[in-house]
Order: structure tokens, then sequence, then C-alpha cells
């Protein structure tokens, strides 16, 4: 696979971050609420124009890639992004995703990371899917557990940001759980 084209859903359109989802992606993604959980924190515009250059040129499922995808509204109004970790492992990824908050509350978020789930096992051929939380986001554990994630491990102090140490859980879902459910 050499590009990601997109996915469309119900309500949403998933495809590839572009140079015109600048504004909006910069304005979501500096906001506190939105970085408290996040290593990422963009300083400037310029920022965001060397992050979409650079995950223009990700090539889908090449081992050690992040890929951010744009989530948007049928009408083209970015809302939010997904990015997929390819690891060193063929068979799994690790998911991460943002929403603006003022679309949170109305399921695109479920909608989208369940659309990227699907593509990843029946595309992608993956094997397990995981996701790393900061144990103060309920909201994303929430998300992650209505969809069929499953805890397995809930480290302690593991994750440094800042200059100080924050725990990080993971979670995880197998091909074979998500085609049970």
């Amino acid at each position: 696979m050499s590009k990601f084209y997109f996915i469309e859903t119900d309500r949403l359109l998933i495809r590839t971050l572009e140079m015109k989802d600048k504004n909006d992606f910069f304005h979501y993604r500096s906001m506190p609420e939105i970085y408290q959980y996040q290593a990422w924190r963009p300083k400037d515009i310029d920022e965001i124009e060397e992050f979409i250059n650079e995950n223009s040129s990700v090539c889908p499922n090449t081992r050690n890639t992040w890929l951010q995808l744009a989530v948007c509204l049928k009408e083209g109004q970015l809302i939010g992004d997904i990015g997929i970790h390819f690891t060193e492992d063929d068979y799994q990824i690790e998911i991460g995703y943002t929403l603006s908050p003022e679309y949170q509350g109305n399921g695109y978020a479920a909608e989208a990371v369940k659309a990227v789930i699907n593509y990843a096992f029946t595309e992608l051929k993956k094997h397990r899917i995981s996701a790393s939380v900061d144990p103060d986001n309920l909201k994303s554990i929430k998300l992650l557990e209505k969809i069929g994630f499953r805890k397995e491990a809930h480290f302690i102090k593991s994750f440094r940001m800042d200059n100080q140490w924050y725990d990080d859980c993971i979670y995880a879902i197998l091909a074979e759980e998500w085609k049970s459910l």
C-alpha cells in the first residue's frame, strides 16, 4: 500500500491531513484542554505546516511511522484527527485520537475510531490494536471501553512530560475480539 485514500462513515470523511486543515488543526491542538494529555503541543502555525508536510510523505503500513488522519464532517469541516503508529511489528498498531471540544459529545470520536479500527483489521490485516491513555483522561477511557477495548496495563509514572512523571494505561483489542462484537 503506498497511499491512504479515505474512509467514509455515515457522517464523517477520514483522510490524510492536508495543508488546508492547518488553521483548524492548530486551533484545537493548541487548546489546554486538548493538549493536557498529549506530549505534542504545537507552538505556532509554522510547526503545524512542517508536521503536515512530513505527514504527507508517510507511506501507510510502513514500520515505525506515524500517520495522522483528518476527521472531517461530510461537508469538509475538520473536527479532529486520528494517529496511527505503525510499530516495528507488522501485525500491530497503536492509535491515538483528538476531537475538537466543540464537536465532542456527538459520537463523532467513536464513529471515527471504529472506522479506523475496522480499516486496520480488514484492509491492513492487523492482529492487535493498542492505545496509550492517561488514567485521568476519563472521556478517552470511556470511549475505548465502549467500543470493545480492554485494559491491559497500568504503568506507574512511566511517561515523562514537562519535567513530570505520569502514569500510563494501555488498552487493546484483538482482531478476533473486534469481529465478535
